[in-house]
C-alpha cells in the first residue's frame, strides 16, 4: 500500500520545522505539498527558512527544494496535491478556524497544532492513550461541514501533557481538585534564548491565554474532574524544550502511594496503538530518584513522546503532589499531531484519494 500525501501549513515556523524532521522517511507518509505567509510563498523551502531554521538537524533533502505555497491563496493547489494536511499556522484566531475550515471543505482532513477549534464542540481533541473515543464524533462534524472526507482534529495545549496523562489513570480514585504551575519551555511561544533574551536569568509570570486553556481542555478530554475542577498556573522559564508541571491533587477516596504507582504502571502500556510508529514504548515512566525528572535528562524518553513523573509525596493541604515533565514540541505538538494522524490512519479516518 503506498503513502498518504501529506501537506504541511504554516511550514516555516517552529512546530512546522518539526513536522518536517518527523515526516522525513515516515513509514505512511510522505510530504507532497508546504505552505507558509505571503513572504514565504513561491520560494523554494530552503529559502523561505534561510537564518531561521531552528532545529538541531539540517533541513531534510526531501524538502529543501520544495516550492512553498501560499497558505490562504493556494488552498486549491495544496488540496489537489495531498490526502490530509498539519496545521501550524501563527494566526489570529478567527483567521485560523477560517482557514482549516476552508480546507476541511475541500475535503481535507486536518489535524492541527492550533488552537482556533479545541472548544468547538464536533471537533475532537485528542490524546490517544487517552481518549482515542472522541473520534466518533468525526461523523457529526462531517455533517455540519458538509463533506465526505474533510473534517478538522485538534491535539490539545502543550502543557497539559505534562499531567494530564498522569492524572487521567488516578481519575478512578475521585479526583476532587488540582493545583498545578506549570514551567514552560520557550520553544512552546516558538522562542530561543537569540530571540527572547528577556528570559536569560529570568522568570515571567505570565503566558497571555495559557491559564485559561489550562483550566478548559482537560475538561473537554476528561469531561470534569470533581467539583474544583483544576487551578492552573504557568510561567516561561529559561529551558529550551521541555515543560514541567508541579502538579497537587485531592482525592475523594484518598489512595496510598503504592496504588497511585500501580495505577501508573498500568497504564504506561500501549497496547492498541504499540504498532504506532510515533507511539513511545510506554506513556508514563516514574522515576525514584529526589532531583528527577529533569529537562536536560528527560525530555528525550523514547524519542520526546513519554511523559516523565517524579517527586511523588504526601501534602498537607491537598492529598499529593508530584512532579511530570513533557517534551513540548514532540509529545505536545508536532509528535503528538503526527501520533493523532497515525491513529486516524489505523482507524480508517484518512486515507488516499480515490482520484488520484
Amino acid at each position: 500500500m503506498g503513502k498518504l500525501r501529506v501537506g504541511v501549513i504554516g511550514a516555516t515556523g517552529m512546530v512546522g520545522q518539526r513536522f518536517i524532521t518527523l515526516l522525513c522517511e515516515h513509514p505512511f507518509f510522505t510530504v507532497t505539498a508546504l505552505a507558509a505567509g505571503q513572504r514565504s510563498a513561491g520560494k523554494t523551502y530552503q529559502e523561505a527558512v534561510q537564518g531561521r531554521w531552528q532545529m538541531t538537524e539540517p533541513i531534510p533533502d526531501y524538502a529543501k527544494n520544495m516550492t512553498v505555497f501560499d497558505a490562504t491563496l493556494d488552498i486549491d493547489l495544496v488540496a489537489d496535491a495531498v490526502d490530509f494536511v498539519f496545521c501550524a499556522v501563527n494566526l489570529p484566531k478567527a483567521q485560523v478556524k477560517e482557514l482549516e475550515e476552508a480546507y476541511a471543505k475541500k475535503e481535507v482532513p486536518v489535524i492541527s497544532n492550533n488552537s482556533a477549534h479545541r472548544g468547538t464542540p464536533d471537533v475532537p481533541m485528542v490524546i490517544p492513550e487517552i481518549n482515542a473515543h472522541h473520534l466518533g464524533i468525526i461523523a457529526q462534524q462531517k455533517q455540519r461541514l458538509g463533506t465526505e472526507r474533510g473534517f478538522i482534529a485538534v491535539k490539545p495545549n502543550c502543557s497539559i501533557q505534562s499531567y494530564v496523562p498522569a492524572l487521567t489513570p488516578l481519575l478512578l480514585c475521585g479526583i476532587e481538585s488540582v493545583a498545578v504551575t506549570t514551567y514552560q519551555a520557550i520553544s512552546g511561544a516558538g522562542k530561543t534564548f537569540e530571540s527572547m533574551p528577556e528570559i536569560i536569568d529570568n522568570i515571567i509570570p505570565f503566558i497571555s491565554g495559557e491559564e485559561e486553556k489550562s483550566e478548559q481542555e482537560p475538561m473537554k478530554i476528561w469531561g470534569s474532574v470533581g467539583e474544583h475542577g483544576i487551578i492552573p498556573a504557568t510561567s516561561p522559564v529559561p529551558v529550551t524544550d521541555g515543560h514541567t508541571a508541579a502538579v497537587f491533587v485531592k482525592f475523594k477516596n484518598k489512595p496510598t502511594k503504592e496504588e497511585i504507582l500501580s495505577l501508573w504502571q498500568s497504564h504506561a502500556g500501549l497496547k492498541k496503538l504499540s504498532m504506532l510508529p510515533s507511539a513511545p514504548k510506554q506513556m508514563l515512566y516514574y522515576l525514584e530518584e529526589d532531583n528527577r525528572p529533569q529537562p536536560k535528562l528527560d525530555r528525550d524518553k523514547d524519542a520526546g513522546m513519554a511523559i516523565t513523573l517524579g517527586r511523588l509525596r504526601e501534602d498537607t493541604l491537598f492529598d499529593y503532589k508530584f512532579v511530570g515533565l513533557s517534551h513540548n514540541t514532540l509529545r505536545g505538538a508536532a509528535g503528538g499531531a503526527v501520533l493523532i494522524a497515525e491513529l486516524l490512519y489505523m482507524e480508517g479516518y484518512i486515507s488516499a484519494k480515490v482520484d488520484k
